[in-house]
């Protein structure tokens, strides 16, 4: 029986909290570095910024320990089946966070070789801009992904169908779409 099958009371939604809490505190990435977005990723997991007080202190190699995808870089067209075959092995729930402008929209390289988003081959939550984004902006993307966890906002998203729907009853002006992770200039 899955949780979505009780019906909600003070004890399923008390449990339903602590799976969120559970799946926000120790989701562990598996790294898919392909540019020079993944040298910002690897000294997000260094000592100095220190990913481990989020649980995610070791990236993981095999895809099916893994349930955060973080695609830093540019994606050629080369790759996007492997990121695709990498995505597809992950198990449920999974959630996909680009790093930076090239995986976001791909970037500078506007031509036939890259991907123009990693959008077009795996489902994203949350974009991380920057051309390479800081550490600290990689972390605060982590972040936002934990809040849409803890509010079960992906969830929604993902069971309400396919992809991001233009209008919706609720809110007839705003799309609904991955969050893209808003800060100021760096110090």
């Amino acid at each position: 029986m899955a949780l979505e099958d009780l019906s909600h009371n003070f004890l399923t939604g008390s449990l339903e909290d602590l799976v969120k809490w559970a799946r926000r505190a120790s989701m562990w990435p598996a790294s898919f570095g392909l540019a020079c977005c993944a040298i910002e990723m690897m000294a997000a997991g260094a000592a100095d910024f220190d990913l481990a007080r989020f649980g995610m202190e070791v990236f993981r190699n095999s895809p099916r320990q893994a349930d955060l995808m973080i695609v830093a870089g540019r994606v050629s067209q080369k790759m996007a089946p492997v990121l695709r075959q990498v995505y597809d092995q992950m198990m449920e729930p999974k959630w996909v966070l680009a790093m930076g402008v090239c995986a976001s929209s791909g970037g500078m390289f506007n031509n036939y070789a890259i991907v123009q988003g990693v959008d077009q081959i795996v489902p994203v939550d949350v974009y991380a801009p920057g051309c390479p984004p800081s550490p600290e902006t990689l972390m605060h993307a982590i972040l936002t992904l934990h809040e849409k966890v803890r509010t079960g906002e992906i969830t929604r998203r993902r069971d309400s169908g396919a992809g991001a729907a233009l209008v919706t009853p609720e809110s007839p002006w705003t799309p609904e779409v991955p969050t893209a992770v808003r800060l100021g200039t760096p110090k």
